[in-house]
């Protein structure tokens, strides 16, 4: 698999277009025909544009083949004919191309291409409607242009009072325009050195805003110069990505037709500068609706960005024989018959050998070969479930609590093997620990001379290579030079990987305890590492804003997912390894497919910077957990939010669903572990609701009859959360005196 830049990719396949809505002046969903009045000249041509287009193609089409005929010429003079023919072929240009008279000269095509240089040397970047925007001076020069400054009060005041007149149903929709419109006026106000106005501005409104915009103001209002503004990541980002606001065509109506009465012009050209309004037909959403999806840096995802068909079932499991234990035959010898436990060896292995209709197919991505070593864990693991309790509102796990007493190194990450035999801690002193937590010791494979005394020929052959002058509880590995914020085991648990604030990220031998490779991508802190299902894969996520896909035999990485407006501080992998979600500090959370980099669903609707994500076993549903101190659950073949889980009074900064996917368990920074009716939530949708015409549907208030139980402890905020493979639930985290 090449490294490939992965966006944000749109393609459309002209035989899926079918009648959408057009476009109207602000670059907004429109299906009303008559409804293309703009406030002020469209600076679009006319229809006779589609000639000049035609022209304009043909002359760009003849230049291209001018200046390739000048590159062909310029290698042909220095004898590169090989480069010449094979350059040739593939253009599909003629034999006798090169006599081409008129063709460009070598001064010419050397000034077209340092022209061509230049201009690509300056950054560009994309907003959210994937129009190409310029750097940070161009960027800057879109606030030149403004009214008086005095009257912007005025203008935002008249709108004010507009939208608090208007009826109920429209005033909640309405109202979403109020924090774009507040922060573009201010910003133009600053722009243009109006400093004194800027501020009374920002006094006047800035408490209007909704409190999940606290800290964007708070950065907003350290902007009061011109100068501020010049290389400042938070004004990009206002300015780079179009405000998206999902209004019912009712609502734009009245809102437009405000305008053109009061002929406000001023705030008009910001909503066509900088708002994205995605219309739609049907009843107004209520403020409940609306406030269950608002709350991200660029406002909601538009309703085209989760349309994507995603594949979110399980792969086919590989048909492995489950072999009878001890036990089994003891009781077929004694009885003659065969033992209740066989059927459910079975159908265990019959249900794996279904294929799911939502799979994707089981070559869409490279995986890796199983070896003997994965088959016989895997074996183990259907043993496993044989003896895994069933758990329901009326069957609660267990809950074993390891607490990390005396974390003086400050506890920063924790990851628990499948198996639950290891468990891992990043400290903030840069060592990663490993503990053994079973009654088998820890031990280093043994030197290379007394490697080569050893019959290799021998059954016990790994457990000879073992040194057992090394065993011990626990391992301490040292290599990074920055706190350890990410630690993942491997499948198979040979191999653990760490993420640092130095940016790199680690990945260790089980075996030697020692560091195999540095991969180094990232050039700011990593906050979070995770392996893929299938092991090999893995994906980092950062202060730099985007995530990458590695490989564990690729020193650098195969995707880089850009599209977050902050911090990318948690990743996950989905079950089937074809998708994974990334959870930011703009508040959204983005799901990737790893096959293109494509990025396949933006779900908003969280009021803090995200710090959990859990795939249900079945693939079909999300959930997170974010500063909020909330839980939200996901559908991710219909791209929405079907839950809310209230109860948490602090940062939710773990989340893990039970082996069969019953039962979710949160885990917080109020010291607490919740357990939640995982069941209940998903199999109280209605489906009729998920093809509403507002891309969204009403969620109960249904917290309280969700909730199954809470779990205090001393003083320990909940790290990690682990269910074993017979569902016994492990949290841990560091003791806080």
């Amino acid at each position: 698999m090449a490294a490939v830049q992965g966006g944000i990719v749109d393609t459309v396949d002209k035989k899926d277009i079918k009648a959408e809505p057009s476009e109207d002046g602000i670059g907004n969903n429109n299906n009303n025909g008559n409804d293309n009045r703009m406030l002020s000249p469209s600076p679009s041509s006319s229809s006779s544009s589609g000639n000049n287009n035609n022209n304009n193609t043909a002359a760009a089409a003849t230049v291209d083949q001018q200046t390739l005929v000048a590159v062909l010429q310029f290698l042909k003079k220095n004898k590169l004919n090989d480069s010449v023919e094979i350059l040739r072929r593939e253009a599909g240009l003629p034999e006798d191309s090169l006599d081409i008279k008129g063709t460009v000269d070598a001064a010419t095509l050397l000034n077209r291409v340092t022209v061509s240089a230049s201009a690509a040397a300056q950054p560009q970047v994309k907003d959210s409607a994937g129009e190409d925007q310029p750097d940070v001076n161009v960027v800057l020069s879109a606030y030149s242009q403004q009214g008086d400054p005095a009257l912007y009060q005025a203008y935002y005041s008249g709108l004010k009072r507009f939208i608090e007149s208007v009826l109920d149903c429209h005033r909640a929709e309405l109202s979403q325009v109020f924090y774009p419109l507040f922060v573009h006026m201010y910003l133009e106000l600053v722009y243009n050195n109006h400093e004194n106005e800027a501020k009374a501005f920002f006094q006047k409104f800035s408490g209007d805003q909704e409190c999940y915009y606290e800290d964007d103001l708070r950065v907003l209002s350290s902007l009061t110069k011109k100068e501020h503004m010049r290389g400042n990541e938070t004004l990009l980002d206002f300015r780079t990505s179009k405000f998206v606001l999902r209004i019912s065509r009712d609502s734009y109506q009245l809102l437009k037709r405000h305008l053109q009465e009061r002929q406000n012009n001023q705030i008009w050209n910001i909503i066509q500068e900088h708002l994205y309004i995605d219309i739609f037909d049907g009843m107004p959403r209520s403020k409940s609706q609306i406030d269950a999806m608002s709350g991200s840096l660029a406002g909601e995802a538009k309703r085209e960005a989760n349309k994507a068909k995603v594949y979110y079932g399980l792969l086919k499991e590989p048909e492995i024989e489950l072999p009878l234990d001890d036990e089994d035959e003891e009781a077929e010898n004694e009885e003659g018959k065969p033992k209740k436990k066989k059927p459910k060896k079975d159908s265990m292995g019959s249900k794996s050998k279904k294929q799911d209709p939502n799979a994707p197919i089981q070559t869409r991505i490279p995986l890796p070969e199983l070896k003997d070593s994965d088959k016989l864990d895997k074996i183990m693991y259907m043993k496993e479930a044989t003896k895994r309790i069933r758990l329901g509102p009326d069957a609660l796990p267990s809950i074993c609590f390891y607490s990390f007493l005396n974390a003086y190194q400050g506890l920063t990450g924790v990851d628990v093997t499948d198996d639950s035999s290891l468990i891992a801690g990043g400290f903030a002193d840069s060592t990663v620990r490993v503990w053994s937590v079973t009654p088998k010791k820890l031990r280093k494979v043994k030197s290379a001379a007394d490697l080569n005394l050893i019959d290799k020929e021998s059954d016990d052959v790994l457990e000879r290579i073992m040194d057992e002058k090394t065993s011990s509880e626990s391992k301490i590995l040292h290599g990074h030079s920055g706190p350890v914020y990410g630690v993942s085991f491997s499948p198979d648990r040979n191999y653990l990987l760490s993420s640092s604030e130095d940016g790199t990220v680690r990945l260790w031998s089980l075996q030697t305890f020692t560091c195999l490779v540095g991969y180094k991508g990232h050039n700011y802190p990593v906050w979070d590492v995770s392996f893929s299902p299938h092991g090999y894969y893995f994906v980092s996520g950062g202060h730099d804003r985007v995530a990458r896909l590695w490989a564990t035999d690729h020193y650098q990485p195969l995707r880089i997912f850009s599209g977050h407006l902050a911090d990318v501080t948690c990743t996950r992998f989905h079950p089937n390894s074809n998708y994974i979600a990334t959870g930011s500090s703009d508040r959204t959370i983005r799901m990737w497919d790893v096959l293109n980099g494509n990025c396949v669903r933006i779900f908003t609707g969280h009021k803090g910077p995200i710090h959990a994500l859990d795939f249900s076993p079945s693939g079909k549903f999300l959930a997170s957990g974010a500063t909020d101190s909330r839980v939200l659950l996901w559908d991710i073949g219909h791209g929405l939010m079907v839950g809310e889980l209230k109860g948490h009074t602090d940062t939710v900064y773990t989340l893990k669903f039970s082996r069969d996917g019953e039962i979710l368990a949160s885990g917080s920074m109020d010291n607490t572990v919740r357990l939640w009716d995982a069941t209940k939530a998903f199999d109280d949708l209605e489906t009729d609701d998920f093809t509403a015409a507002t891309g969204h549907i009403h969620l109960q208030d249904n917290s309280q009859e969700l909730i199954l139980g809470t779990y205090m402890s001393k003083s320990t905020p909940v790290v990690h959360l682990h269910f074993t493979r017979r569902n016994l639930l492990l949290a841990a985290g560091a003791y806080n005196p």
